[in-house]
């Protein structure tokens, strides 16, 4: 039977732009470390192409990170008949779209508190890759994991590119096991910050960077902006970030968004289940048969997640759950992903006037693409999503950034370590 994954959702029912570039031109600047010496510099400055109208397309870095795309000057086609409507387009998405064939090794992480996260790498990538190459964190929705087709295509963009990549497995997420009475939730950022940490020392010749989906978004951002100026990531991506919890709580509960509401709370009953010998002798608030026999994620929510991360109600845990309060604290380079009718991270909970105010960050809203749809571009509709070429050009614009940056560095410090005793 056919599964539909929306952010873990269980089973329910052209032409090519180049950028120009101007003519190099010299500009004469007296190097700070030598007396008479002058320094001939050459500054190659691209022009930048204007995204296409069909997209929305602002924020602070706006101008640092615009050049790095080659596609948001064509226009954001989306596929005829299955992209004209969110719900077709989300559901079509997550039922027909192509799951590529990958062989990962699962690593399964220990954390302080005696919890499990299972990182999935791509087998024999430690045999193929160099210690240094650029390593990518992927962070699946709510219920998701490894196996899912959107987190898959990402990762094989990325890995053709000849990037390392882990898919990090929420507990009890992609069939991950569950050690302690607690599982993860928009607040809790213990696990990601851990498994950053392990990441970065297993390879600390690489550049880092995540790209996060949905609820996985939310807590990436919240992640960002409280590690700020010490965050280890070089860079990240969020998509479909419901940003606003209490926004997407209201309109989860209206119209065809039941549907979803119904089969995600399916999908977290099915883990819950499996797992609730852990949770039998909890004290406090805790209602073990109503998680159990949950009917919407807010009862899920109400039941246990809020009990479990200590807020005295639901409603206070999706407002300081929410990434959207998170963005003017961000310091590290951010690409956002939204489509204008998603029917799960509703457009008017983005936060639009930080993002423009923080020169860190960016933001492109397509017309269409549901929720983890985005069916449009060369691979419509069965292939990759529309924004997974948009996330390479990003993360592989830092990348160039960050060498260039360490390489300058490095011939600097060379530089000072030549000179004279008697410069100071």
């Amino acid at each position: 039977m056919a599964k539909l994954s929306i952010a873990g959702l269980p089973t329910i029912t052209n032409h090519l732009f180049f950028t120009p570039f101007i003519p190099i031109v010299p500009s004469f600047k007296t190097h700070p470390f030598s007396t008479n010496a002058t320094v001939t510099r050459y500054i190659a400055m691209a022009a930048t192409p204007q995204p296409h109208p069909s997209l929305h397309v602002s924020g602070g870095a706006l101008d640092s990170f615009l050049p790095a795309f080659k596609t948001l000057g064509r226009p954001y086609d989306p596929y005829p008949l299955v992209g004209s409507n969110p719900h077709i387009e989300t559901i079509f998405a997550s039922l027909l779209r192509s799951i590529p064939d990958v062989r990962f090794r699962r690593e399964c992480f220990r954390t302080k508190d005696n919890g499990t996260v299972a990182l999935d790498w791509v087998a024999g990538d430690d045999r193929s890759l160099s210690p240094g190459s650029p390593t990518l964190i992927l962070l699946p929705g709510l219920t998701g994991g490894s196996g899912d087709s959107y987190v898959r295509h990402m990762l094989v963009r990325a890995r053709r590119k000849g990037w390392r990549v882990v898919v990090f497995n929420s507990r009890g997420c992609g069939n991950s096991p569950v050690t302690t009475p607690q599982f993860y939730s928009a607040s809790f950022l213990g696990d990601i910050g851990e498994v950053v940490a392990h990441v970065s020392s297993r390879y600390p010749d690489a550049n880092l960077y995540a790209a996060g989906w949905s609820l996985g978004a939310n807590i990436l951002v919240r992640y960002l902006a409280q590690e700020s100026d010490s965050c280890l990531l070089s860079g990240a991506v969020s998509l479909c970030n419901p940003f606003n919890l209490v926004i997407a709580d209201e309109d989860f509960r209206k119209g065809f968004n039941i549907v979803y509401d119904k089969a995600l709370s399916s999908s977290l009953r099915k883990i819950f289940k499996r797992h609730a010998l852990l949770f039998e002798e909890m004290n406090g608030e805790y209602n073990i048969p109503a998680a159990a026999n949950c009917t919407s994620i807010r009862e899920f929510d109400e039941a246990l997640t809020r009990v479990s991360f200590g807020f005295k109600s639901v409603d206070e845990y999706y407002q300081k759950s929410s990434s959207s309060d998170s963005i003017k604290h961000v310091t590290t380079p951010l690409l956002c992903i939204q489509a204008a009718n998603d029917p799960i991270a509703p457009a008017r909970g983005i936060p639009h006037e930080d993002i423009k105010e923080n020169s860190n960050c960016m933001l492109i809203v397509t017309p269409e693409g549901g929720h983890l749809g985005w069916l449009a571009g060369n691979d419509a509709p069965f292939g990759a999503p529309w924004t997974d070429p948009v996330v390479m050009d990003f993360l592989e614009h830092l990348e160039r950034t960050k060498s260039i940056s360490v390489s300058y560095s490095s011939k600097s410090e060379k530089n000072m370590h030549t000179l004279p005793a008697t410069v100071k």
